[in-house]
């Protein structure tokens, strides 16, 4: 009798189940792949309109018929071609039928698809004419696009657009990070370059570099604005021996070289020339009993592994660091005086000066050594 009761539900439940997937009810409604959908040309299309006196940009357009009113986003595609082959989507997204664009947001995307096509920015201001389009889809919830529910409008003229040059100025990074091998391609274990003082372009970092190469980017991650061996000017008195390692920046003689990287803008771009260096680290002061730049016979032994020490010959002279201007170390960056690069160790760290004021002196006393590791940035005079 169980058994026959529980049998009865489970039929009971299926032909429940059945009816309620051939019924189309509006809490589970069909939908149709969208064949309609009109963008309306704005009564001002034919005059001039300045994006720089507007508040905004106000365009209508149907709901794609998608057979029941759902929740629809829309964007805005903007040309210089009637082919809408240099489009470009505005970076505002719209839920209704009635879409208000930022000029500030029109005038920014206009102004890179102006540059793209040639023009340069003392062209500016320009009367163009702009083509526009609207894409739509289906969201849920949570913003997801439903798959199969894009359709694009028609495209629609606006006769003349004034157009002032509406991108902020590019600017020059203020940190630039190293990885590769030598830290287990791991950016948290990253080593940042050193700024030069009084040269904002410019960056140095004593690195170990092998033949699975290094990487260079802004930012301390991947995330595409790292830079390999394709996208920099290789440059030095060891550029010879810097490879392509599968677009890394790698070396035919694994080794340490003193990178110095100088960034420039050209148009809309920053470009980097890396200079591929000896790795030559310098004393200066009275343990050396000179402040003569590159003094023969005081630069420091160089490991020969990426874990080893750069030791400096033995002092010849005593040191009272703040009486006598103390031990003082730098690398030489070309056009530079040796103190734009200079650094001390501190408290057993490596300290650089960078493109900050003097360091704190330290004493040495004569046939003591200075002991550098480059890849843990520790020190110590002993």
């Amino acid at each position: 009798m169980k058994n026959i009761f529980k049998s009865a539900l489970m039929l009971m439940a299926g032909f429940a189940l059945l009816t309620s997937c051939e019924d189309d009810r509006d809490d589970n409604p069909t939908v149709y792949a969208p064949t309609e959908f009109v963008l309306n040309t704005p009564a001002a299309a034919s005059e001039n309109i300045d994006l720089a006196s507007s508040s905004a940009l106000t365009l209508t357009c149907s709901q794609p018929n998608y057979g029941f009113p759902a929740s629809t986003k829309y964007t805005v595609q903007v040309s210089l071609n009637e082919d809408m082959s240099d489009m470009a989507a505005l970076d505002q997204n719209f839920q209704n039928t009635v879409i208000s664009v930022d000029p500030s947001i029109l005038a920014s995307s206009l102004t890179t698809l102006a540059l793209n096509s040639g023009k340069a920015e003392e062209d500016f201001p320009l009367d163009i004419p702009v083509y526009v389009r609207l894409r739509a889809c289906i969201v849920t919830d949570t913003d997801g696009e439903v798959a199969g529910t894009e359709i694009l409008s028609n495209v629609i003229k606006l006769s003349s657009v004034h157009v002032k040059y509406s991108l902020a100025p590019v600017e020059l990074p203020k940190h630039i990070y190293v990885v590769g091998s030598f830290c287990g391609w791991d950016w948290g274990s990253c080593f940042e370059f050193v700024p030069v003082y009084e040269h904002p372009e410019m960056f140095w970092r004593m690195v170990y570099i092998d033949d699975q190469g290094v990487k260079i980017n802004t930012d301390k991650a991947w995330d595409g604005g790292e830079k390999g061996f394709s996208q920099i000017t290789v440059d030095g008195d060891l550029k010879g021996e810097i490879v392509d390692g599968g677009g890394n920046i790698a070396s035919s003689k694994p080794g340490w070289y003193l990178m110095i990287v100088t960034a420039s803008v050209k148009g809309r771009d920053i470009v980097y020339n890396v200079q591929f260096n000896q790795p030559l680290v310098w004393l200066m002061g009275n343990v050396i009993g000179s402040w003569d730049e590159c003094a023969d016979g005081w630069s420091f032994d160089v490991p020969a592994t990426k874990d080893g020490d750069f030791v400096s010959p033995a002092f010849a002279g005593s040191s009272a660091g703040d009486a006598d201007g103390g031990v003082r170390a730098y690398v030489k960056v070309p056009g530079n005086d040796w103190w734009h690069s200079e650094f001390m160790v501190l408290n057993g760290v490596i300290e650089y000066r960078g493109a900050g004021g003097d360091q704190a002196r330290v004493s040495g006393n004569a046939g003591q050594r200075l002991y550098l590791n480059f890849s843990n940035g520790t020190g110590a005079i002993k």
